[in-house]
């Protein structure tokens, strides 16, 4: 097949690139590296099957000449990371909902099939654990920064299933959780990167908040690899799905586990979030999802375990590769 993955420069992108031209796919790459970067995709240019293009999906003639040539479309061109967003909520809101209009708009034209990838970021402040993808949101008010992204992923998930029920347009929602592994920096508010280049240096690693916030870490091998599954599976179409790792870890636990696997001496320090982002801002206390769904058509097991992640991210910020988002 021939396979377009818009923001394929990026850190989930560029594995996913490199895992479809393993399984002897025809990849292009579209990218506008203002968060990706080259690097993350420069051991993909030897493959005759790989091809790459500097753009944005908000160019409607360049997405339209490129989907017509392509059998399917893997939409995961977005802003991201929780310092990009607060630090610039216009460009995250013009490329989340406008280039995701233009991608299905041009998909619809031509009968493509896409994946569209969403974020655990769409269930907000709620408390019930674990999320379901039919739970109902609860997001903080407009006046927060950080909720625009939020909300931008909502609008991308409406109108997914929007061109899927109205148009027939194959589509298939992903909402992503909280995704690690080489080529992933820390300079958007990714807490991992951030934590193993502070174990590297010796200098502070540092923990917003209590700590005692929890996440869910996914390697991204294995995120890729149902993302793939999931774009494959014909009967899974026309609907929403959690996808990720479901065991819980605080980021106190992390920053400990960080420290033993480095072999670092730093310290850990705790600063406030107000701190760290100025005021106006607010963190999720937990966030694990139910994987049942995604389960009902794919293998959602973890074929790497955390510490075999975590080594793996170390041993790439090691050899001085770390490179864009």
């Amino acid at each position: 097949m021939n396979i377009l993955v818009t923001g394929g420069a990026g850190f989930i992108g560029s594995h996913l690139c490199a895992h479809l031209l393993k399984k002897g796919h025809r990849v292009c790459c579209l990218d506008n590296l203002s968060t990706g970067n080259v690097r993350n995709i420069s051991g993909l240019f030897s493959d005759a099957k790989f091809d790459f293009v500097y753009g944005s999906v908000l160019d409607q003639g360049l997405i339209g000449s490129m989907v017509q040539f392509h059998d399917c479309v893997y939409h995961l061109a977005a802003e991201v990371g929780v310092r990009k967003v607060v630090d610039d909520p216009i460009a995250t809101i013009e490329a989340n909902i406008d280039g995701t209009r233009v991608v299905l708009d041009t998909a619809h034209e031509y009968k493509r099939k896409v994946l569209l990838t969403s974020t655990s970021e769409v269930y907000g402040k709620r408390e019930q654990m674990p999320f379901r993808e039919s739970d109902e949101f609860v997001l903080g008010p407009i006046g927060i920064a950080r909720w625009g992204y939020a909300y931008s992923k909502i609008i991308d998930e409406f109108l997914a299933l929007s061109y899927g029920r109205e148009y027939g347009l194959p589509v298939v929602v992903v909402r992503l959780f909280n995704v690690i592994g080489p080529r992933q920096v820390g300079e958007y508010g990714m807490v991992v990167p951030r934590f193993v280049r502070a174990a590297l240096d010796e200098s502070p690693i540092t923990v917003y908040g209590s700590g005692e916030q929890s996440r869910c870490f996914a390697y991204v091998g294995d995120v890729v690899r149902m993302l793939v599954d999931l774009m494959e599976c014909r009967s899974a179409e026309g609907d929403v799905y959690n996808l990720g790792s479901d065991a819980p870890m605080t980021i106190n636990e992390l920053a400990r586990k960080v420290k033993e696997l480095a072999g670092s001496k730093s310290e850990v320090r705790h600063i406030s979030y107000e701190e760290a982002y100025g005021a106006h801002f607010e963190d999720i206390t937990a966030r694990r999802p139910c994987l049942d769904k995604a389960k009902r058509y794919i293998n959602c097991d973890a074929e790497t375990d955390f510490d075999a992640a975590l080594r793996a991210i170390i041993n790439h910020m090691k050899g001085g590769q770390q490179s864009g988002a």
